[in-house]
């Protein structure tokens, strides 16, 4: 049987949730938790490397204005590295400019979400880079 997030005895995907912003980093992982996923946080860019080396996350949300070392250049740090590089991450930010968006591609994202965003898109959004369906097999 294949080891797939459907698969009740394959571990649920992690989620590595780096935002600086308390409320909305335990919103998100409140929201995903309850819908199944496995969820470690960081508050900044240096944790969310020492996070992203240690558990090696599934995917991660990275919001890219961040105190100590800002999200873009923890992406690219990540993209560097042989462990991490294969991690999706998905940029998570407030603005909504072009150029913001291009930059966070540039860096190594693989996609970006603008904030504020509905649970539901976010998880769409996990699924759609994870190719995966919903963890608990709904689709829902």
């Amino acid at each position: 049987m294949a080891d797939t997030p459907q698969d009740k005895t394959a571990p649920t995907p992690m989620v590595l949730i780096v935002d600086d912003a308390r409320d909305g980093r335990e919103s998100c992982a409140d929201y995903l938790s309850f819908r199944g996923y496995r969820v470690a946080t960081a508050e900044d860019g240096e944790e969310a490397l020492d996070r992203a080396f240690e558990l090696r996350p599934d995917i991660i949300l990275m919001d890219l204005r961040l105190p100590k070392m800002d999200g873009l250049e923890a992406t690219e740090i990540l993209k560097k590295d042989e462990r991490t590089r294969a991690i999706p991450i998905i940029a998570v930010t407030a603005h909504a400019l072009p150029t913001t968006h291009e930059d966070a591609i540039a860096a190594g994202c693989n996609s970006v979400i603008t904030k504020p965003c509905a649970p539901r898109e976010l998880e769409a959004a996990i699924r759609d880079e994870l190719g995966t369906g919903s963890v608990d097999g709904n689709g829902a």
